[in-house]
């Protein structure tokens, strides 16, 4: 079986994949899809039809028999993943800090990143907004969220004392903040859990300097 991994250095989504891949133990080729290059490599045709609405990640399964299967979208990929290979798990066992975990990762999932991204990013330049004071003030009000969420479940990590699909989500997020200029000392909770996550050789590997397309 083998994993390939269509993903972009910077994307958040694509690091979070790395992250949960590197948790588990798994290797997955690295085919780059420049987001700005080419008018966006990730709207060709080509691209498409691994991921029709034109984003990364795209995780192409490839098993023994040859047969060959694509998964979309950063946590259906990271619970197929789970699911496929349960250890070391990603997810709690019991079901309320399960359900409590994947909250946090809707946080930014569904409630911050879609607001930066690149395609509301390009449609608000063009309406003449600031895209940097929008992103600043909805990352700010998601982490505000995110911080108030997690500091009752936190252990060493978000959601106790191992690593966990909130953690995916958290360590890229801050790093989208950090680039885009937003204070993080209101948020102890997340950066201490984002510090002792960043000291594990997963979170390490997959950040985006080190990937092969980096500051291309």
């Amino acid at each position: 079986m083998k994993l390939t991994l269509h993903n972009y250095w910077r994307s958040s989504a694509s690091y979070r994949v790395r992250i949960a891949l590197g948790l588990k133990g798994l290797t997955a080729d690295y085919v780059a899809v420049h987001l700005l290059k080419d008018g966006g490599q990730q709207r060709a045709a080509a691209h498409r039809l691994l991921n029709p609405l034109g984003q990364v990640p795209a995780l192409v399964i490839t098993e023994d028999d040859g047969a060959t299967r694509v998964l979309t979208q950063s946590l259906p990929i990271i619970e197929y993943l789970e699911d496929r290979w349960p250890e070391p798990a990603v997810l709690p066992r019991d079901p309320y800090l399960r359900a409590r975990c994947r909250a946090l990762a809707e946080v930014v999932n569904a409630g911050i990143q879609p607001l930066q991204n690149l395609s509301t990013t390009r449609r608000l330049v063009e309406l003449g907004v600031d895209d940097k004071a929008w992103i600043r003030t909805f990352m700010h009000d998601g982490l505000v969220a995110l911080e108030a969420m997690t500091a009752p479940l936190a252990g060493r990590y978000s959601v106790g004392d191992a690593p966990t699909l909130a953690d995916c989500c958290l360590v890229p997020q801050l790093y989208s903040a950090h680039r885009f200029g937003v204070p993080l000392d209101p948020f102890p909770t997340l950066t201490r859990v984002a510090a002792a996550c960043e000291a594990l050789p997963a979170f390490a590997a997959a950040h985006p300097d080190r990937q092969p397309d980096a500051n291309t």
